[in-house]
């Protein structure tokens, strides 16, 4: 069989969605690992030719995306589907029908693990549910061989008619070291630079999957989003853990590190889990030296572990502090005083780790005006590399959704995806939606445009290409 995984390009003239993250449109280019995770099982499949079309970084125009599918012979098509990219992957599945409309459709990621029925268009597209390297493997395996899908955990399809079948969840896999790494090989000569990390080619790694904490109004990762929505539903509650074995981890980064890789970003929810497990990832990326970020929480943050990242190569680390309001890190499960933060990152500036904030306005009805303005002025003092401001979005399937649902304060009674980098659809009792997207914008340009920011930033390029990528991304982020 013929499969090719697409990343549509937008058909509505907007930046188009950032897949691996999820919840935000591009600012800089990244390789989706979860993807290309899917991808990496099916070549080991026999028969199976696999290929990876990314119309996003190739800036392909509708009209080229329409022309390839005119011309095109796979077998099936598959898309990493968020739910900021639902409507693109629904009018991509549009174009696809206009020359194939038999051909199997498959979607994977959180948009339809929540919104089934919504991606369910025709009985020729499935879902897959959840965790999807082996759904997708079984079910290929089945489209291949002319067998019934029925069988299939962690499935969903429409039948002959036209009623929905969702099978029973598929447990998570228990052995991730089990897994093949990630088929970067299929992005060609793509080439990806992450402007914190400062130098390239640039890749994104993952070593665990899901997080155990119980943040009210979180969305970690697009993976672990499907993972912990799929898990719920059957047991009521967040799945485990699940890591790769350092062993495991260090045969990838050698083999990244042959291939000319120079920079990773790990996309774990937490890379940091305790001082041991630290302390033998942080000494793989100095074996091989390669420059590297990750994300952590503020608590997890300890002497020694501010010292490996130092000695390791570290360049960023990014934290999530939403607030510096206690009352509203309580309200929030976030289990963090602001007194955590201002340790934690006077811990990483004293070994010299660049330190990234993430600020997430409206995430509790305590919020206001003042509030937003006491965690800038917070933040401006510690004086870190970076802060990034975003607006809540009430996500189906968080505890945060059922409270904004029930008191009536999402826009319109119900949930749409928003880019939570500009825009809000929530009216909390002292902060409107207009409210806050004033408030987004005008930190931003008062973080982001301020002298102390520039002249950082700027001691910090190697090359002017590197200053030029980071001014794009920095427009971005400003005026989309």
């Amino acid at each position: 069989m013929k499969l090719t995984f697409i990343v549509p390009p937008c058909f509505d003239h907007k930046q188009p969605a950032e897949r691996t993250a999820g919840c935000t449109r591009v600012v800089y280019l990244a390789p989706n690992i979860y993807e290309l995770s899917v991808a990496a099982v099916l070549e080991q499949m026999s028969g199976t030719e696999v290929r990876y079309k990314d119309f996003v970084y190739h800036h392909t125009t509708p009209e080229a995306f329409d022309r390839f599918f005119s011309e095109d012979d796979s077998d099936a098509y598959l898309i990493w589907t968020v739910n900021l990219s639902i409507s693109t992957d629904l009018s991509a599945i549009s174009v696809i029908r206009k020359y194939r409309p038999e051909v199997p459709v498959v979607l994977t990621g959180p948009g339809p693990t929540n919104f089934v029925s919504k991606c369910l268009v025709d009985k020729n597209v499935y879902v897959v549910r959840g965790e999807p390297e082996f759904t997708v493997k079984e079910l290929v395996e089945a489209l291949g061989n002319g067998k019934p899908v029925s069988g299939i955990d962690g499935l969903s399809y429409m039948d002959g008619n036209g009623k929905i079948v969702n099978n029973r969840p598929r447990p998570l896999i228990k052995d991730l070291d089990s897994l093949p790494f990630a088929a970067r090989h299929l992005l060609g000569d793509a080439v990806y630079h992450n402007p914190k990390l400062k130098t390239g080619p640039y890749t994104t790694m993952i070593t665990s999957r899901n997080c155990p904490y119980h943040c009210i109004y979180c969305v970690p990762s697009s993976l672990t989003f499907a993972r912990e929505m799929e898990f719920r539903k059957d047991h009521g509650r967040k799945p485990t853990i699940g890591f790769r074995s350092p062993e495991n981890v260090e045969k990838e980064v050698a083999m990244l590190a042959s291939q000319g890789v120079r920079a990773i970003g790990f996309m774990d929810d937490n890379f940091i889990w305790n001082e041991e497990r630290t302390a033998a990832l942080c000494g793989i990326m100095k074996r091989y030296g390669i420059v590297w970020g990750c994300q952590a929480r503020v608590d997890a943050i300890t002497e020694p572990i501010a010292k490996m990242l130092g000695e390791s190569g570290c360049r960023y680390v990014d934290l999530g502090v939403e607030s510096f309001n206690d009352d509203i890190l309580k309200y929030i499960n976030k289990g963090i005083t602001s007194a955590d933060i201002y340790r934690a990152v006077g811990l990483l500036k004293k070994y010299k780790v660049p330190v990234k904030l993430n600020v997430l306005i409206g995430c509790s009805p305590l919020e206001n005006k003042d509030t937003v303005r006491h965690t800038l002025r917070e933040a401006k003092k510690l004086d870190v590399d970076q802060v990034m401001f975003n607006i809540v979005s009430p996500f189906p399937g968080t505890e945060y959704y059922q409270i904004c649902k029930k008191n009536g304060w999402i826009a319109n009674d119900e949930y749409v995806p928003t880019d939570v980098q500009r825009e809000s659809i929530l009216n909390l009792p002292s902060l409107s939606s207009k409210e806050m997207e004033k408030l987004l914008f005008r930190n931003n340009l008062s973080y982001f445009l301020s002298w102390r920011f520039i002249t950082r930033q700027i001691r910090r390029f190697r090359s002017p290409a590197e200053f030029i990528e980071a001014l794009k991304a920095l427009k971005i982020k400003l005026f989309g």
